[in-house]
């Protein structure tokens, strides 16, 4: 899943990189969260209604452009993958969890907030849930700072040759 964040392109690049077999099956999800999700309002406020709709049509935007980006980078670098995309609705943790029981996921790659210290041993509140809850792996990819995405990027191209 990706939300566009740095972390969710860190996680795309790791993507990227890796030595999949041909053919393997990628699916990228963005999950969306109407905002009718976190207000009820038993009664209409007059304009209000079009707020809402501008707020999840906004977001939805966001989730469709998140998903196609982190396509993209994947597939300039990986032409061997297949690569299926999806936006979604409804709550964030449940609904990427669902997804990758229905896909029938191998694994789940989750971003890390890149905290240093202590705070380094916390996860967000997503990436908690997917690991204390998916029925697969999950695995938790950090930050790499650019010389290393660089290194890894020569090395790629020199096993190309």
């Amino acid at each position: 899943a990706t939300d566009g964040s740095q972390h969710s392109k860190s996680v795309a690049e790791e993507i990227a990189h890796r030595p999949f077999p041909a053919g393997s099956e990628l699916r990228i999800i963005s999950v969306f969260e109407s905002p009718a999700l976190y207000i009820y309002a038993p009664f209409s406020m007059g304009g209000m209604e079009n707020f809402y709709q501008e707020v999840e049509l906004t977001a939805k935007k966001a989730a469709k452009e998140a998903v196609e980006t982190a396509a993209e980078l994947i597939k300039t670098k990986n032409k061997t993958l297949l690569i299926s995309t999806a936006v979604l609705e409804g709550d964030v943790k449940h609904t990427i969890l669902e997804d990758a029981d229905t896909f029938n996921a191998d694994l789940i790659l989750v971003g890390s907030h890149g905290r240093g210290g202590l705070e380094r041993f916390l996860l967000g509140s997503v990436s908690q849930a997917i690991v204390l809850h998916a029925k697969c792996s999950v695995e938790i990819v950090r930050k790499r700072d650019q010389n290393t995405i660089n290194n890894r990027m020569d090395d790629d191209l020199k096993n190309q040759k």
